[in-house]
């Protein structure tokens, strides 16, 4: 054996550099032509080659020899170990894992830290939380932690959202004297920005001695995590290295706070600088579009993806996606579906984006035979394709099939109805005049009766109908759960008014002026030559008023002629409550 491992250490280097090079191109016959070699040279007596060869199997998907070539060493270390344990972890096979863990000599810091990291990465940071305790109660004596660990234990926290279990383990990270390398402090960061604390991941973005790409991305997205955008702007201007991680974490903090025309700027921006996009940043930027909405703004950049990437970008599900959802909100069912029909790759999302699109779009006879194609197709529909299909139902006024669709989704789908389902419902009994109905169903519902959406339902169902009595039980439930929204307080004002209570109307006035409660004003928009035009009720700020006003009352007449009822509020007390 001693003349076996005495063998000249050439040979074992080339092989060794070969075994790399078979993960390197992941050749798995050139892998098992190496391990031949070796059984025929006696070279897999060799620990360290049959660590290789191990780790060789495992990267190159074959645990089934890689297992085969760990049962043939004859003299296992701890890396062989740490090996096969890690290519079970790698996998996601945790029973497996724990196997191994359970009959090794002398499981160390690295055989938990794989079990640790790819528990989390598997999507159980929990577990990976509770191995870390079960670790360090196993070895009482002493705190079984290195970078390595903080890092995946750090990574749960941001999981799990767990600030004070991440505040602890820093502390004891700091205590034990853990070295706080680029890595680490990155980790932090994220982590912090996750759980909410920007200005933690700022303390420890500041005492770095150095700090590289990652860690101003990461100090970046934790600040727009946290909705504070100028601070964001202050740093990307400080940023030395702006990548195209960095300009679309930034186009996307805006679009998701609902500032698209600056989420647009920044694009454009950084088109100027010469930054290639990349998907996820076509997806924010048409996020934004779909948000204002602009469409010519979004064909403007359905253009730029056709005319500037590469033919996977056409392709790319989450960019089609992206482009279908936005079309379908801007009103543009025809170029949705166009894309639709040409995708292969359809996933749940692209159904989804559909199916609601049609719905919101007042199609609903085409949105529930998209959901049938759906059906057809094999693509399981989640508790979103079904907000669609009700919204459909609801605006069809198919109240049979829109409780046979809600039946449906758990009997059917194994999916569970939540509040805006129900909602939904409620809506749609409104429509019928179905209220008393309406206001069983949200005294039936599965999580009682505290849900802002349904009420709010019935609320405008009664305004509409001039149910007066429901419409308090409605208004008395909104004010409890909501009370400092005064768009219900006006409604209910406006019911009393139609219903010539006068002194009920005037008593919620005053309580609203006491408590000093107004509401926005609602608003309808149009889009001319990529430009919103805004207007608000009794509003004549607009340039071109006089023009809108002649126009309109040229209408009248055709629109009389047409079949449509003018239906004018003569209370002092009414106002516009549409969009309330």
């Amino acid at each position: 054996m001693q003349q076996i491992e005495a063998i000249s250490s050439e040979p074992v280097h080339n092989l060794a550099n070969l075994l790399s090079k078979c993960i390197r191109i992941n050749d798995l016959k050139l892998g098992r032509l190496i391990h031949s070699r070796l059984i025929k040279t006696a070279l897999n007596f060799n620990t360290f080659l049959a660590n290789r060869l191990i780790d060789m199997y495992s990267k190159c998907s074959s645990l089934e020899y890689a297992q085969q070539a760990f049962n043939e060493v004859s003299n296992k270390n701890a890396q062989s170990w740490n090996t096969i344990l890690s290519a079970y972890c790698q996998r996601g096979l945790f029973g497996k894992t724990f196997q191994v863990l359970d009959v090794m000599p002398e499981p160390n810091v690295v055989s938990y830290n794989s079990i640790i990291s790819s528990l989390t990465r598997r999507g159980f940071p929990g577990k990976a939380m509770g191995f870390f305790k079960r670790m360090q109660t196993r070895h009482e004596d002493e705190f079984l932690i290195d970078e390595f660990t903080v890092v995946g234990v750090v990574n749960a926290c941001a999981c799990l959202g767990a600030l004070n279990l991440l505040r602890e383990l820093h502390g004891l990270a700091t205590v034990v004297g853990v070295r706080f390398n680029h890595v680490v402090c990155n980790a932090l960061i994220d982590a912090y920005g996750k759980c909410g604390k920007p200005e933690y991941s700022y303390f420890i973005f500041c005492q770095m001695h150095e700090t590289d790409v990652f860690s101003w991305t990461s100090m970046l997205v934790a600040y727009i995590r946290a909705s504070r955008l100028a601070d964001a702007c202050s740093l990307f201007d400080s940023m030395p290295v702006r990548n195209v991680v960095a300009w679309t974490a930034l186009i996307t903090g805006f679009a998701q706070n609902g500032e698209g025309d600056k989420a647009l700027c920044i694009f454009k921006e950084m088109l100027e600088e010469g930054i290639v996009p990349s998907a996820s940043t076509y997806v924010s930027v048409l996020s934004a579009c779909a948000d204002i909405p602009l469409i010519e703004k979004g064909k403007q950049v359905h253009g730029h993806i056709f005319r500037y990437t590469c033919l996977i970008d056409l392709h790319n599900v989450f960019v089609v996606n992206a482009l279908i959802d936005m079309y379908c909100k801007c009103g543009d069912m025809i170029s949705a579906m166009a894309l639709f029909e040409r995708l292969d790759g359809k996933d749940r999302v692209t159904w989804n984006s559909i199916i609601i699109g049609f719905a919101h779009n007042g199609n609903g006879e085409m949105s529930l035979f998209v959901f049938d194609k759906m059906i057809e197709a094999g693509t399981k529909p989640n508790h979103v394709t079904f907000l669609g299909v009700l919204s459909a139902c609801s605006h069809c006024g198919l109240l049979s099939e829109g409780f046979h669709y809600l039946h449906s989704m758990e009997r059917e789908y194994g999916i569970v109805p939540q509040l805006d389902h129900y909602g939904i419902l409620i809506d749609l009994l409104g429509r019928k005049n179905r209220l008393q109905e309406a206001a069983e169903l949200i005294k039936g519902a599965p999580w009682r009766t505290d849900n802002i959406g349904m009420w709010g339902a019935l609320l405008g169902a009664c305004r509409v109908h001039g149910n007066l009595k429901l419409a308090r039980r409605a208004a008395e439930a909104l004010f409890e759960l909501e009370p400092d929204n005064a768009a219900r307080y006006i409604m209910l004002s406006n019911i009393y008014a139609a219903a010539g209570r006068w002194d009920d109307a005037c008593i919620l006035r005053r309580y609203m002026d006491i408590r000093g409660l107004v509401k926005e004003a609602a608003y309808s928009w149009i889009e001319i030559k990529s430009v919103i035009h805004k207007f608000v009720a009794k509003d004549k700020s607009h340039s071109r008023s006089e023009e809108i006003k002649e126009l309109l009352l040229k209408l009248i007449d055709p629109m009389k002629d047409a079949g449509y009822i003018f239906h004018i509020e003569s209370s002092y007390f009414l106002e516009d409550d549409a969009f309330s």
